[in-house]
């Protein structure tokens, strides 16, 4: 399949990246969210998603009133603001640490880190001790952050996250805006300034009108100060509520902007380059010839929502926790 627009893709971003820096990135080596949306709908980092840890393990469980009537409803509110604050706290924890200790260092494909070896699915880094990796500290601060997830799942003032989601009534559904990301698992959402693909900030956009989602990774400059070559990468997907709190996903293009080609900064806003997704009847006839029949399905569940805060676990068990761009205390994390 790669000998398809992935080989293409490949080609074109191999060349504008063969430089000291970067190397020579072949199809293997490719950002996955353009490898899987050349090849496999897998889910989306908004992603893309199986269990992490204990703390984990009851993440989708249906959040529950602890409470009855209008005082009811203010102690949730109230337990869930505090444990907002914690939340935010333990990420700005977890980010010193990482500061200190070093982040997981993660490049394209399977040897980059990015992928699992068996699934091709982006790896978890919970899962597979990623953190503890680094240091006992920081693994245990990532646990600290599932156990407070696990507590706000059960204090969620949004159980029907998707309602409005795909009609006219779009714009109320809670989902609807941009969001940005504040800490996830995914090993395809993870960068750094020592890894090849470099840094980067990962944001995602909901129409909940139209019923599209467009992810969104806008890669640092270098350490040189000169662009990197790629400056974003945006994937399109198109959006259903399957269920009250579950949104399925289907891939439909990528766009990348290149800013430097052959090792020659590009002018201006470089060069925007789109590459469409294989439908569905073409993916199913390609998963005819792999030894796993079943097209793997993408979608995420909501796991908390607020006016500022989200949470889900994608269908291959990564976590992302999300801030609106107009929460200040949220997008302040974020930025370290």
């Amino acid at each position: 399949l790669r000998s398809g627009v992935s080989a293409m893709l490949a080609m074109v971003l191999g060349w504008a990246m063969m430089d000291r820096t970067w190397g020579f990135m072949g199809a293997s080596h490719l950002p996955v969210s353009v490898m899987r949306a050349s090849h496999l709908p897998v889910s989306s980092g908004c992603s893309s998603f199986c269990s992490i840890s204990h703390a984990q393990s009851s993440l989708g469980s249906q959040p529950r009133s602890r409470g009855r009537g209008l005082l009811g409803s203010r102690m949730t509110s109230l337990e869930a603001n505090n444990l907002k604050r914690e939340l935010l706290d333990a990420v700005a924890k977890f980010k010193e640490l990482q500061d200190r200790d070093g982040k997981v260092s993660v490049d394209f494909g399977v040897r980059g880190g990015e992928l699992d070896s068996k699934s091709r699915a982006p790896r978890n880094l919970a899962e597979d001790g990623g953190f503890y990796k680094i240091s006992k500290d920081v693994g245990e601060a990532a646990d600290k952050i599932f156990s407070i997830v696990e507590e706000l799942g059960r204090v969620n003032p949004n159980p029907e996250a998707t309602k409005h989601f795909g009609t006219d009534q779009g714009k109320d559904c809670k989902l609807h805006g941009r969001w940005c990301l504040l800490f996830t698992t995914a090993a395809d959402a993870t960068f750094s300034t020592k890894s090849k693909r470099g840094d980067a900030r990962a944001s995602n956009e909901v129409d909940a009108v139209a019923g599209k989602v467009m992810n969104i990774i806008e890669f640092s400059p270098r350490p040189d100060g000169s662009k990197p070559a790629v400056s974003k990468l945006q994937v399109r997907l198109r959006a259903m509520a399957l269920s009250p709190t579950r949104v399925g996903l289907q891939f439909k293009y990528v766009k990348a902007s290149l800013q430097r080609l052959f090792g020659f900064e590009l002018p201006g806003r470089g060069l925007p380059l789109w590459f469409p997704v294989p439908g569905p009847t073409l993916t199913r006839l390609l998963f005819f010839f792999r030894k796993v029949k079943d097209v793997p399905k993408a979608f995420f569940d909501v796991i908390y929502l607020d006016d500022q805060l989200r949470i889900h676990r994608t269908g291959e068990g990564n976590l992302f926790v999300q801030v609106r761009p107009d929460w200040k205390e949220g997008m302040a994390i974020t930025m370290r």
